[in-house]
């Protein structure tokens, strides 16, 4: 029972620390990766509520939870493989802030096969495991890689960033 605010301290010195460390304009970034995180944390409570109840997720059906405002299947999609997944998704909107078109189409990319697969945004490993999500990271892909091949204005710095960099 100690051990639990320990663990609690340390998570808000580490995410105090993830938005001091960098550029303000990636703070969109940091909250979309840390999204996956949460909803496998969230899941994982209803787990543990239906299951001390005497049922779980797949008894009382989706259909009911989501009549209750539950989005259990898409807490299980987004929370599949939830640490991957998260570096991925951070990955993409901060290339995508900062203009790196490319990269951000690579990680998309990435993300699709990672998907597809089933290491992230899946219940379970296996072929064409979260097509559906593989597909979007797919099409995310295909706009990154035409921005890519256009050309953009550099990405707006704030002063005090520039200053924190020099």
């Amino acid at each position: 029972m100690a051990i639990l605010p320990i663990l609690l301290y340390i998570g808000l010195v580490i995410g105090a620390q993830a938005f001091q460390a960098t550029p303000a304009r990636h703070a969109p970034a940091i909250i979309l990766a840390i999204l996956p995180n949460v909803a496998a944390w969230a899941q994982t409570l209803i787990d543990g509520v239906l299951g001390a109840v005497g049922t779980s997720a797949e008894q009382v059906g989706m259909v009911k939870l989501g009549a209750a405002g539950v989005v259990y299947h898409g807490m299980a999609l987004l929370g599949g493989g939830a640490v991957l997944a998260g570096l991925i998704l951070g990955a993409i909107a901060a290339f995508i802030i900062d203009r790196k078109f490319d990269w951000a189409a690579l990680f998309s990319l990435a993300g699709a096969v990672l998907s597809f697969f089933g290491f992230i945004h899946g219940t379970a490993l296996g072929i064409g495991s979260s097509i559906s999500v593989a597909v979007g990271y797919l099409i995310v892909a295909g706009v990154c890689y035409v921005l890519s091949r256009q050309s953009h204005p550099a990405p707006v710095v704030l002063l005090e960033e520039a200053a924190a960099e020099d």
